[in-house]
């Protein structure tokens, strides 16, 4: 009997470290932030998967900046938009928006569409491309040179209307595929998520987050730093 509770008991203490582990690495994960010292500036990344958001409730918690998505593809517009950007101006974030890349039209086209849903009206933050892999995309990938090609058309369009440069946000795995020997001489957003990124020297913006918790936003939201060399106001275009 004696040999059997202490089997028991090591069996219990067991379940419980392990317990323990899981909590304490759970809630790690889901609050692990780069140290404010070093990053002053916090931002979010939001589209209409967002729902309503109460934007004097975000830039309350210690949020300065937010990236609004405006477009998909060649005709694709976020039917949150408009509402986001004004709510987020009127909150006093500094605003910008992003456009999501897609392999199924030119890049031509996918300026135009973003061009045409775009404000002209205030300062607000480079527009940013947002270039991902997507897994199950009815237009997979084509050639490097080729995704190369469409992405500088993107970037020429807008940047000759904006008189501005372009952020490009680039996951790990695209800016190994397609940029990192392109002499792609553009601000780079980098995503790594819990550990500082390490892929893409003097990038601009860092997602460090997927999961965040932002006041005025129900569920997940996306987390972002200002890389520590910069200031806001340097980036504001007008």
């Amino acid at each position: 009997m004696s040999f059997l509770s202490t089997g028991l008991r090591v069996l219990f203490y067991c379940i419980v470290g392990a317990v323990l582990i899981i909590v304490g690495a759970a809630i790690f994960f889901m609050t692990w932030e780069p140290d404010r010292a070093d990053f002053a500036f916090r931002g979010i990344d939001v589209s209409h998967h967002n729902g309503p958001i109460n934007w004097s409730r975000v830039a309350s918690d210690d949020v300065a900046f937010v990236y609004i998505k405006a477009t998909e593809g060649k005709d694709f517009s976020d039917p949150a938009f408009l509402r986001n950007w004004q709510g987020a101006n009127a909150s006093g974030l500094a605003v910008g928006a992003y456009h999501y890349f897609s392999f199924c039209s030119s890049g031509e086209e996918q300026a135009e569409n973003f061009l045409a849903h775009l404000p002209h009206n205030g300062p607000m933050l480079p527009p940013a491309l947002d270039l991902e892999l997507t897994e199950g995309s009815d237009c997979p990938a084509p050639e490097a040179a080729d995704v190369r090609r469409e992405i500088a058309a993107f970037v020429q369009n807008v940047e000759l209307r904006l008189q501005a440069k372009l952020v490009l946000y680039a996951p790990e795995d695209f800016y190994l595929s397609y940029l990192k020997d392109a002499g792609v001489n553009r601000p780079i957003w980098v995503r790594s998520l819990w550990q500082s990124p390490f892929y893409a020297p003097n990038w601009v913006f860092w997602q460090y987050h997927a999961r965040g918790s932002i006041s005025g936003i129900e569920g997940d939201v996306d987390l972002n730093v200002l890389a520590t060399r910069r200031e806001l106001s340097d980036l504001l275009i007008k």
